[in-house]
This record gives C-alpha cells, sequence and structure tokens, in this order.
C-alpha cells in the first residue's frame, strides 16, 4: 500500500494564496502569448487549459513557477497550477525545465470561441492560490481515499473497511468498489473538516452539506463492472492509490483494484480520475487487463436506490446519445439531487437488480474514458432535472470538442 504524506490544512493554504489573484505582479521580462480556440457556441464555463511546461521553457526560456503571471486579456491575473510530472527530473542550471504542465482556467462565453492570455516572467514571488481540488488517502478512516472540487466531494472504499471484523469488536465491513458522493452547498474544501468532525455529523446538514448518498454494494454514482448480457461482474475495494497532482485547480491520482473473476476471465482495473474546478463530472479513465479474449463489455452504474431511509424519492432516469445516463431525485427533506455518468463510446443501457448501467466495449490494456458525478439542488447552480440535463448535454458536447492550444513567444 503507497503511503501518503503528512496531511496539511487546505483552509490555511486558501487563506493564505486569497489574495493572489488580485496582487499586482511587476512584470520583469518577456512573455509568452497562449491562444485558445474551440468550435462550439455553448458557453463553456471553468473551461481548463492545458499544455506542457516545456512550451513555456521555449519561448519563456528560465521562467519558474513561482515567479509567473498568468493574464486574460483584460490583463485579470489567474489562478495557475504547474503539476510535476517527473518529480526525479533534474534542473542543475535552475532554468525551469523540469516542471509537467501549465493548468488555468477561462470561462467562455455563449459565442466566444478564442481567447487570448499571456503568462509574464515576475520579480516577485507568486503565493499559493487557493485550493479548489484536492485528493488524499485516508489511513485514519479505515482506508477511505476521498477527493472534491469546489462543487462537490467523493470517497471510496479501501482495504481496512473490507477486512473482516474482530471477533467482539463493531468494526464495520463493507466490501464495494462503487464510488460514493458528499454533496456539498461551499465552494471551500470540506473534507478534512467532515472526517474530523465524524460520521454521525457528515450525515446531517449542520451548514456545509451532508453525507446522504447510498452506495453499499451498488456501483454508487460511476463504479464499473464486467456485464455478460445478465449479470455484473465487479471487483472489490481498492487495493493502491497514487496521488499524481493535488491542486489548486486539478487534482489527479489513481486506484489499483486486484484481479476479481468476471465469469470467467480474471479482470484487473487501474482508474485514473481527473477533477478540475468548477465542474460537477470527473474524468474517469478505466484500463482493465485480462487474457484470454479480444475484448470485454463494461457496465459502468448509478444506484437504484441511492438516497437514505425516509426520503421517499421520486426518481427519474434518463437515458441520451451519446451515452448520456443520468439520475433525478426529489426527495422528501434533503432537496433534489442529480447522479450522471457520461460515456463517449457507449453502444447502449442496461440494468441488473441494483443498478442503471451504460454499456461499452474496452480492450485489454487501453483506457476507457467517461465521466461521473452528481449536483445537488441546495448547491444552487442547479434546481431540476431540466438543468441537470442540459448540463449533461453540455458537457458531452464540450467532451467531443476539446479546445486546442498554441503557445508564442509575444512580439
Amino acid at each position: 500500500m503507497t503511503r501518503s504524506p503528512a496531511p496539511f490544512s487546505l483552509l490555511a493554504l486558501a487563506a493564505a494564496g486569497a489574495a493572489a489573484a488580485t496582487s499586482p505582479l511587476a512584470q520583469a521580462g518577456p512573455a509568452a502569448t497562449i491562444t485558445v480556440s474551440h468550435g462550439l457556441d455553448i458557453a463553456r464555463p471553468s473551461e481548463t487549459i492545458v499544455l506542457p511546461w516545456s512550451e513555456i521553457n521555449r519561448v519563456l526560456p528560465g521562467a519558474l513557477i513561482q515567479r509567473i503571471a498568468v493574464k486574460d486579456a483584460a490583463g485579470r491575473v489567474l489562478p495557475y497550477q504547474v503539476t510535476n510530472i517527473a518529480p526525479l527530473a533534474k534542473d542543475p542550471k535552475n532554468v525551469g525545465i523540469a516542471y509537467g504542465e501549465l493548468i488555468f482556467q477561462h470561462n467562455f462565453a455563449a459565442g466566444e470561441q478564442r481567447a487570448i492570455f499571456t503568462v509574464e516572467k515576475t520579480d516577485t514571488v507568486t503565493p499559493p492560490f487557493p485550493v479548489q481540488a484536492f485528493a488524499r488517502f485516508v489511513p485514519e478512516r479505515l482506508d477511505d481515499f476521498a477527493w472534491e472540487n469546489d462543487k462537490l466531494a467523493h470517497r471510496t472504499y479501501g482495504p481496512a473497511l473490507g477486512a473482516p471484523a474482530p471477533a467482539g469488536s463493531a468494526k464495520e465491513v463493507l466490501v464495494t468498489s462503487g464510488l460514493d458522493i458528499w454533496f456539498k452547498r461551499v465552494p471551500y474544501p470540506v473534507v478534512e473538516r467532515w472526517y474530523n468532525k465524524g460520521h454521525d455529523h457528515y450525515h446531517k446538514d449542520e451548514g456545509e452539506g451532508m453525507d446522504m448518498y447510498n452506495v453499499g454494494k451498488t456501483r454508487g454514482a460511476g463504479g464499473t463492472g464486467v456485464w455478460d448480457g445478465a449479470l455484473l461482474y465487479t471487483g472489490n475495494n481498492f487495493t493502491g492509490w497514487k496521488v499524481l497532482a493535488n491542486g489548486p485547480l486539478r487534482a489527479i491520482f489513481e486506484l489499483s483494484y486486484d484481479s476479481w473473476d468476471a465469469g470467467g476471465t480474471a479482470v484487473s482495473e487501474v482508474k485514473r480520475f481527473t477533477v478540475d474546478a468548477g465542474h460537477y463530472l470527473d474524468r474517469i479513465e478505466s484500463t482493465f487487463t485480462f487474457a484470454g479474449k479480444a475484448g470485454i463489455e463494461v457496465g459502468v452504474g448509478l444506484n437504484k436506490t441511492p438516497t437514505d431511509k425516509g426520503q421517499v424519492p421520486d426518481i427519474k432516469i434518463g437515458h441520451k446519445a451519446p451515452g448520456i445516463l443520468m439520475q433525478w431525485a426529489e426527495q422528501a427533506s434533503n432537496g433534489a439531487m442529480g447522479t450522471a455518468v457520461i460515456l463517449p463510446s457507449a453502444t447502449g443501457f442496461g440494468q441488473d437488480r441494483l443498478n442503471h448501467l451504460v454499456l461499452a466495449p474496452a480492450a485489454s490494456g487501453k483506457p476507457l474514458r467517461y465521466y461521473a458525478g452528481a449536483a445537488w439542488s441546495r448547491s444552487g447552480d442547479i434546481q431540476s432535472g431540466q438543468d441537470w440535463e442540459r448540463y449533461l448535454v453540455a458537457a458531452a458536447a464540450r467532451d467531443a470538442d476539446p479546445v486546442t492550444v498554441s503557445v508564442a513567444a509575444t512580439p
């Protein structure tokens, strides 16, 4: 089992960097011009723009991640993130060649298909920006893995929760690879605080949101399995994890699942999650490994009975091309919630006793890309099933038309 670094205070980090987006930063040298374009007429809020740092280094040699400013066409300073995809890379001359990717975001208005940005060297240090995307292993809660952005939080379950309870103990036992949701009504990070205040508190809305979603043996909101046309064969709790990037705008991590029997075929899985600020859906790439056949059919699921007891939900299920499986549940006292999966390569839909499914073929060793997430009427943005459907249709269109990015030296 991989071990996580020591926990840190996200709220403190957010407070320390809160002024970064508005503080003046003195330009001390040349700049790079970034042009971002796409082909849709719809709005694209919180569009995540990613480019290799090598492109910045090419036109802006010597730029360092703590001494740059990213600005939009109006000169506003934007929050940014620089990843390190090669943590053992060397930079003996200190010229900034060992970084991975530069990440920032832009809210494209409807009809705005092109935007210009600059990256400038500064002669002052840029403080960290408030954290809007975060993920970590939670060994103190029976090996959970939890993640969140400013819209939504999630968790899923590790080896300690799946282990048998010692004789005479009251330890909880749950064996599942389903994905859980914590619904938020605040934009700041809550995962650390909710784990600290404990189970009996975060299952009530005490002002920041609540855990009101049930997973159990189901797929939860976006878990996977192997479908044979009648039965869904699913793995157990994750057994390994790796964090690849951790905010402030994007978190990337992987969860690995040991081999399970899928109707006579041994299948293992690695999921890579990309969690972006401002989005209700995470991008997930599931890579299945198996032998003895050309491919398998994968089902990505939504729990048929996701609400707490006593909520007498009115649940509506929708199926839309391309590969949108959506759920909207009106509850007695907990507001309304929507869940969804978007599977661009979907070939159909199905269901078993526990789950609604969207189906697609998968080859061994090749990632299957899909999106999964949820929204809550009390969070403010999405109030109805119609709102949720519009959001999902737009998200599918954005996946089919990714932005293009080019970099040039500023004249």
